[in-house]
């Protein structure tokens, strides 16, 4: 399994040396500066190899770029509306570009509006460390008071409805901004960043798109870039929706193993794939992280690993991020099942029979307080994450294990 780390460019405040240190062995970036849609130039992609290839005193890291997450899908594709066929064709460009340049592994996703919901960037834990969490009562004070959107009601219980109406009553206007700021923050990096009348324009704009809609727009659309992925021998993997479950109304179909299963079978191919992320999925009881490892595991082309901590048994409930060998997910079962996939795809043949990963999001701990680097991805938390990955993967890999096993 190679080690990679999530890298956001020249700004990002863990730096290409901070990787370096912290033994990741490649690089998980995007050209978030682009605007989404627009064709990414050989010059652009050079640019930013570049920028990964050289440690702050001019000496070679070591690293590369392994994988591109994400290149973005248009709002415009996702609807099949206005310029979809024009950024469809960028995307293909874009990935000529990229296979041109060695980069084999595109992680992207059709989630409509945002990109990731969480409603507290920064919540204290018992132990000082800070992390993201997703509170469904927040989230519905959100979506019944602050975004005010039609229909609304209708999609909470009583019980989730009147807790909402107690904890807004009850918000200060600071507390009611920061809520907004945080739901609506998206994707760390991203060109894009929503205002509240951002998302209600369009929330308006997915009227009439159902999840069966949604799920053909995907098919639609990888049926036009899957053969050239397959061509240039770059493999698309998809993230799964974050968090897995309907939010503001708007469809969603990268939840489930079905949901994945009609995936990879919808446009068979080695170049139609999955990002395997822990921690999106792990949001709800029902998917078996090991399991769908172990089922799934020929069409993985990328892994997140992280942890959540479900506060409920409901299928749509609260979580924050939890430890990366805590939390509900059975970390070394899974590492397990993707070390056996490795193994199988070996014996072979395969050339991509190592899968990339990389420690997913993490907990602010110790310097991370004070660096306040991008939500979710300090350098602390992830070292720590890594460095526990790392010993699970190594223990897991010994001869000893395999002698007892």
């Amino acid at each position: 399994m190679r080690q990679t780390w999530r890298w956001f460019g020249p700004n990002d405040l863990v730096s290409i040396d901070d990787i370096r240190q912290a033994g990741a062995e490649g690089i998980v970036t995007a050209l978030h500066h682009l605007p989404t849609g627009s064709v990414w130039s050989p010059a652009e992609i050079a640019q930013r190899q570049a920028e990964i290839d050289t440690m702050s005193d001019g000496t070679p890291s070591g690293l590369g770029w392994v994988v591109v997450e994400s290149l973005p899908v248009s709002e415009d594709i996702k609807k099949q509306r206005g310029a979809w066929r024009e950024h469809v064709a960028a995307y293909r460009d874009s990935l000529s570009h990229l296979a041109a340049a060695g980069i084999e592994i595109v992680c992207y996703n059709f989630m409509p509006v945002l990109d990731w919901t969480r409603t507290d960037l920064a919540w204290r834990l018992p132990n000082g460390a800070t992390c993201m969490r997703f509170d469904l009562t927040d989230f519905a004070v959100f979506d019944l008071y602050l975004l005010a959107r039609k229909g609304a009601a209708e999609d909470y219980d009583e019980a989730i409805s009147e807790a909402a109406a107690r904890r807004h009553a009850g918000m200060t206007d600071d507390a009611r901004r920061l809520l907004g700021r945080n739901v609506v923050f998206g994707l760390p990096g991203a060109a894009d960043h929503f205002t509240l009348d951002d998302v209600r324009a369009h929330l308006a704009q997915y009227a009439g798109i159902d999840a069966a809609t949604l799920r053909q727009h995907l098919t639609d659309f990888l049926e036009l870039v899957v053969p050239d992925a397959e061509r240039l021998g770059i493999r698309l993997c998809c993230h799964p929706d974050d968090p897995p479950f309907p939010l503001l109304g708007l469809p969603r179909v990268m939840s489930t193993e079905a949901d994945y299963r009609a995936l990879v079978s919808a446009v068979p191919s080695p170049a139609n794939g999955i990002t395997l992320c822990s921690g999106s999925l792990g949001a709800r009881p029902d998917n078996d992280l090991p399991g769908m490892m172990r089922r799934l595991g020929a069409h993985v082309h990328f892994l997140h690993l992280r942890n959540v901590a479900r506060e409920s048994a409901a299928i749509r409930g609260s979580f924050h991020e939890a430890e990366h060998l805590g939390g509900d997910t059975d970390m070394v079962a899974l590492i397990a099942a993707a070390l056996a996939e490795e193994t199988h795809r070996h014996g072979a043949g395969r050339p991509d029979w190592s899968i990339p990963f990389r420690p997913d999001h993490g907990q602010d701990i110790l310097d991370d307080l004070g660096r306040k680097a991008q939500p979710g991805y300090p350098a602390i938390g992830r070292l720590k994450g890594l460095a526990e990955l790392r010993g699970v993967i190594t223990a897991l890999s010994h001869p000893m294990t395999s002698a007892t096993s």
